[in-house]
């Protein structure tokens, strides 16, 4: 018998590709993520993040709309292998979103949730 654990995220994560711009120690590095939520997002990177402090983010959303900035900061990070020169899995943890396109971004979410709830039905 299997036991079934209960989920501990709060938010669903949707697996979806977006691009993201970081402000690393060596300039502005861009990573697609892995899946989101509105608290947070994994991405894969070649060098490990530093794990003190907050970084700054910009979230592109589809469309010709501005990014999302965004704060986060690490909340794990798992080298994907034990192979020399790895990526790295990583878990932010957004802390800030920039008020002027708060919305936008919350509504791509819930946009991406119901396009997917009405596929799995159909």
């Amino acid at each position: 018998m299997k036991l079934k654990l209960p989920e501990r995220r709060r938010f669903v994560r949707l697996e979806v590709p977006l691009v993201v711009a970081a402000q690393r120690p060596g300039g502005v590095e861009e990573m697609v993520t892995k899946n989101i939520s509105p608290v947070g997002f994994m991405v894969e990177v070649k060098d490990k993040f530093e794990e003190s402090g907050e970084t700054s983010f910009e979230v592109s959303l589809p469309g010709d709309g501005e990014p999302v900035s965004v704060k986060g900061r690490v909340i794990w990070q798992n080298k994907i292998s034990l192979e020399d020169g790895a990526p790295y899995e990583v878990g932010i943890e957004i802390i800030h979103i920039e008020d002027r396109s708060k919305n936008e971004f919350l509504k791509y979410l819930c946009d991406l949730l119901y396009e997917s709830e009405y596929r799995e039905r159909s």
